[in-house]
């Protein structure tokens, strides 16, 4: 014959057990929430969002950490990074030149330091990767005369540009396009903005030269793409 006592254990068991057993059910259920929201959480760290935590029970994800199972985890996303350019040769235009590197500073273009550099904007893409390497330099030069870029001019769609990275590798462009912009309304985001393939742009001054503010009135854009050999 068991006590009260006894009778009292046996209750708080029983209702003990059946809790454990709801509370077993539950996190098996948050478990399959979790795997079927896998893939969106996947997706969302391969867009580069960042994710601190998430609604199934508030489970950071500092550290790379996210919730599902383990070996779910994407790998990084692969980006061809290009090479810093160091010459550039176009056999039309009568260029064989060493390429510095210069700035866009506060929006402004800087200028290119000599009259026979040509300058890269590092701001821009790389020769080798997806993007537009965006160069420039002079048509002319103050006490010098005719520049680097003197005989720009005479290219012609398909003509060949080949640019010389750091690694020695040759980065072969051809002509696509050759424009003159006034100088005052020129499409600056067409010209030195992103592509989405491989590109160059080389610019330079054209047009006609006045004198009373001593700049060009237009600029020459040479719009190439890169072709592999």
């Amino acid at each position: 014959m068991q006590t009260p006592d006894q009778n009292r254990t046996q209750a708080t068991t029983a209702t003990d057990l059946l809790a454990a057993r709801r509370l077993s059910r539950r996190a098996f259920a948050a478990g399959a929430v979790a795997l079927v929201a896998g893939p969106s959480l996947i997706a969302t760290v391969k867009a580069g969002a960042p994710i601190e935590s998430t609604r199934l029970g508030e489970m950071p994800t500092t550290g790379g950490l996210r919730p599902g199972p383990i070996g779910l985890n994407p790998p990084p996303a692969l980006r061809t990074r290009g090479v810093l350019p160091v010459a550039i040769r176009i056999d039309k235009a009568q260029v064989d030149a060493e390429v510095e590197q210069i700035e866009i500073v506060d929006g402004i273009m800087q200028n290119p330091t000599g009259p026979f550099v040509v300058s890269w904007y590092k701001e821009t893409a790389r020769p080798g990767e997806e993007g537009n390497v965006v160069m420039a330099g002079h048509v002319d030069y103050w006490d010098v005369g005719e520049a680097v870029f003197w005989y720009l001019k005479d290219l012609v769609e398909n003509d060949e540009i080949v640019v010389t990275g750091e690694d020695g590798e040759l980065y072969t462009y051809a002509v696509e396009w050759i424009r003159d912009y006034d100088a005052a309304d020129a499409p600056i985001q067409d010209i030195v903005g992103p592509t989405e393939e491989e590109a160059l742009t080389l610019i330079t001054c054209g047009g006609e030269f006045d004198y009373a503010t001593g700049e060009y009135l237009k600029r020459k854009i040479v719009r190439a793409r890169r072709v592999e050999e």
